[in-house]
């Protein structure tokens, strides 16, 4: 069961060298001037590109989705962010694009230090900024004439659904949030996959992260490494060397790896995207150690909270996790035959209709 264990946390390091002949092979088109989004674009709905600064200066790149007569209306409106690692271009833009088919005007973005955002130091993150970007997002939305700011809400894809309910938590102008394949980064990088790292690999990871910051200060550059480079051998030493994406896909290979595989390298690949492209800063992992996502999940509480995950999806414990923890009002919804990755971009298993009726609900 271990082996187990370990082989799903190694194929889920999506921080890698990624062969630059893989871009020939998917929807990603080129040029900076050029529309780079990898889904469906509906001609009926208007997409503006937006800039905004968070309360940290960091200016955040965002894609604008407006509904059919938006201009005449005061509008609910709803912000959204990720995968972890992933830009505006695939996921949430094609959630933002969706939602806004159903009225509602919706803000896709780049966190911070990813794809178009500001940032001096790239391919870095931080929880508490990302959290921070959200309530950036709602500052900007707020200010639009055509927005109804009492009728604002949130959704988080995989990684960045922590960053979404955290801040529902404290801005209570976040009136419902909504997370899909949620991912706790801050427990998943100090706990592992289904928190199996004993309390000896724990001390060893943060012995590595802390000599890592003392090697990066030294030669004055930040190296590269993965989010999640702590796979022990059978002696127990920290393995923390990156991974190499193969150019196709192996036979037989881990079908939770070829999941992503397919759907980061190949149909969504995006050059701006972390996500099998490159890789994170090595000792990016140690702020989220310090900062638990969930510490402050029944300060949720009145805000509704919407979980929905996959019945075959490895993170489904998470979802389910949040769900126990978190008070009322609360939903957990598990989509039956789906996995981790369906809820990206698998329009036959997302529920739309179900995160419509959810947010019409409560954005009143």
């Amino acid at each position: 069961m271990k082996k187990i264990i370990l082989s799903i946390s190694l194929l889920l390091t999506f921080l890698i060298s990624c062969n630059n002949n893989q871009s020939q092979n998917n929807q990603y088109k080129g040029g900076d001037n050029m529309d780079t989004r990898v889904f469906k674009i509906y001609t009926n709905i208007e997409m503006k590109k937006v800039r905004f600064k968070n309360r940290y200066g960091i200016e955040i790149a965002g894609d604008l989705y407006l509904p059919e007569n938006y201009a005449s209306n005061k509008n609910p409106a709803i912000v959204i962010s990720g995968p972890f690692g992933a830009v505006k271009e695939q996921a949430s833009g094609l959630y933002a694009q969706e939602m806004a088919s159903y009225g509602f005007v919706s803000l896709a973005f780049d966190p911070s230090f990813t794809g178009e955002s500001g940032g001096d130091i790239r391919n870095t993150a931080s929880p508490d900024i990302f959290t921070e970007d959200y309530s950036a997002a709602v500052d900007y939305l707020g200010l639009l004439e055509f927005i109804d700011r009492n009728r604002i809400g949130a959704i988080g894809i995989c990684g960045l659904s922590g960053m979404a309910i955290t801040a529902a938590g404290t801005d209570t102008r976040i009136k419902a949030v909504a997370a899909l394949s949620m991912y706790d980064m801050s427990r998943d990088m100090s706990k592992g996959h289904q928190d199996y790292y004993t309390p000896e690999q724990r001390r060893k990871i943060k012995e590595y992260l802390s000599t890592q910051r003392w090697k990066d200060a030294e030669n004055k550059t930040y190296a590269l490494g993965n989010h999640e480079p702590y796979f022990f051998d059978e002696n127990n030493n920290l393995m923390a060397s990156a991974m190499t994406v193969p150019e196709e896909l192996p036979e037989n290979a881990d079908p939770v790896f070829a999941a992503f595989y397919n759907y980061y390298a190949k149909r969504a690949y995006h050059p701006r995207a972390v996500n099998f492209v490159t890789s994170w800063i090595a000792a990016m992992p140690m702020s989220f150690w310090n900062f638990p996502l969930m510490a402050n999940i029944k300060d949720v509480s009145p805000t509704p909270i919407l979980l929905i995950a996959g019945d075959r999806a490895h993170s489904r414990y998470y979802s389910e996790d949040v769900y126990k923890e978190a008070l009322e009002p609360k939903e957990l919804l598990i989509i039956e035959d789906a996995d981790h990755v369906d809820l990206y971009d698998n329009m036959e298993k997302i529920p739309f209709e179900k995160l419509s009726q959810f947010f019409k609900n409560n954005l009143k």
